[in-house]
């Protein structure tokens, strides 16, 4: 009898295995211990390592009568037979969006485990304007405020540089309890860097989906998306808008750019605070990030790690701040997409309708390109509308922004009360940084591969098995 039901256990087992489906109950847990993070990561680093190769996709594509220079990072294994294939037989693709300061390249530790590890293609997309187009290594030069006090700006289009005289510096202190002294690059208007930075959230929706359109074909893959902080609100914006997107896989992704605002804002008695702190700057002003943007970060994980004993050693911590931030001047640091991560109504207004002046567009014409902007902060409703697919919200121990209190009484609710309500589960783990790739003792790559084994575990236990069937096989 024993023997009868050991056998019968390892065939169920073996069953699990082979097919996707065969867990069609799974849900992931409400909770992920340390001792859980440590063996699962060391579980998928020492799995066989599959060969791939990694290549750059440097394209343009037309979008409100301007000519706008993308690129990605696409990964896929040298033998395409690798790829696996979801419950719904299509093959698995994972598209990632970075998250506020950075590019493709702050996505690529991710971007090689999920290829070499577990065999999906990936495409690792760059907002635009954010990859530095004018040296092959990416590294964007100097600092992002230069000594004689102009700044660095976006490359939207590499034949079309943005100049100084085109821009006036701004300071803004209103945050500064949290953020510090904000320094705005504000485009004059009527000049290039202010039709650009009107027209970027059309050229974003329009990149990511000839994108996804080309690497991740309709009827071959099914689309497995994550947005990392920033990168969050662009990819639920994007789940709804391509037909093949099946799923979010999250690890602090933020959320839809109206819910989070209403989530980074609780608990905090500042009235700006409390309504997102980027939401209502006017659509022209680039933040140009600086070390203080390193420091809201290292302050709030240093007591969360620490206790009050950080300040203890305020100095080194300051020092820590500004070599991290001398690291980090090679990525891009400035941002221009707070209106849709915090969803700004009044901006993206304010935006569409630049543009709209710009093109000559009708009242009508105006006005759907109004409802698209202001659109890409909230899910889309209405009939025939493709639902939200089926999310995890994966949440990092020490993260800044997202704690598992905001989202139990903000995020889960405002998700349940769509119509119709989407699948949401949220995961908490007991390990990392916002930044959830970081190494920390134990942990070469932080969390990251317990998240990628989670998602694993979700697309092979069937969590997103029936919004697949029905939107991945469409044509």
């Amino acid at each position: 009898m024993l023997r009868t039901r050991i056998v019968g256990a390892m065939a169920l087992a073996f069953l699990a295995l082979a097919l996707p489906g065969a867990l069609a109950d799974w849900n992931p847990p409400a909770q992920v211990s340390m001792q859980e993070i440590v063996a699962a990561s060391n579980e998928v680093l020492g799995r066989p390592d599959i060969p791939f190769k990694a290549r750059e996709d440097i394209f343009r594509i037309r979008a409100l009568e301007m000519d706008w220079d993308m690129g990605a990072m696409v990964y896929e294994p040298e033998d395409l037979s690798k790829i696996p294939t979801g419950p719904e037989g299509n093959k698995i693709g994972v598209f990632l969006i970075h998250g506020g300061s950075s590019d493709h390249r702050s996505m690529d530790k991710i971007a090689r485990l999920l290829v070499g590890k577990f065999g999906y293609k990936v495409v690792s997309m760059t907002f635009p304007g954010r990859l530095y187009l004018l040296d092959p290594s990416r590294d964007w030069p100097g600092d992002t405020i230069h000594p004689d006090g102009t700044v660095r700006t976006p490359i939207w289009n590499k034949d079309q540089l943005i100049t100084p005289d085109q821009y006036e510096i701004q300071y803004d202190g209103s945050m500064r309890e949290k953020y510090g002294t904000f320094t705005l690059a504000c485009a004059k208007e009527g000049t290039e860097f202010y039709h650009r930075m009107a027209g970027w959230p059309v050229a974003f929706e329009e990149g990511g989906k000839d994108l996804m359109r080309r690497h991740f074909p309709v009827g071959e893959y099914s689309i497995y998306i994550h947005g990392h902080s920033t990168g969050g609100p662009f990819s639920f914006m994007f789940t709804q808008r391509v037909s093949n997107i099946v799923g979010v896989i999250g690890m602090e992704n933020s959320p839809f750019g109206y819910i989070f605002r209403k989530q980074y804002g609780y608990g905090w008695d500042n009235p700006k605070i409390a309504d997102g702190a980027e939401a209502n700057k006017p659509f022209n002003c680039l933040h140009i990030r600086t070390w203080r943007d390193v420091a809201r970060y290292a302050g709030p994980e240093a007591l969360a790690k620490e206790g009050p004993d950080a300040l203890m050693r305020l100095p080194m911590l300051m020092e820590e701040v500004f070599e991290s931030w001398k690291r980090g001047t090679k990525s891009p640091q400035f941002k221009a997409e707070g209106m849709i991560h915090f969803a700004g109504v009044e901006p993206l207004t304010a935006a569409a309708q630049a543009t709209g002046k710009r093109l000559n567009m009708t009242v009508g014409e105006a006005q759907a390109l109004v409802d698209r902007y202001t659109g890409y902060g909230r899910e889309l409703v209405g009939k025939g509308v493709k639902p939200v697919p089926p999310v995890i919200f994966g949440v990092a121990k020490t993260s800044v922004d997202h704690s598992p209190e905001k989202y139990k009484k903000i995020t889960l609710p405002m998700y349940a009360a769509m119509d119709p309500q989407p699948k949401v589960r949220l995961v908490e783990f007991d390990a990392g940084t916002h930044g959830y790739t970081s190494p920390e003792p134990g942990l070469p790559m932080g969390p990251a591969p317990a998240a990628a084994k989670l998602w694993y575990d979700a697309i092979r236990g069937g969590y997103y098995e029936d919004y697949a069937r029905q939107w991945a096989v469409k044509k």
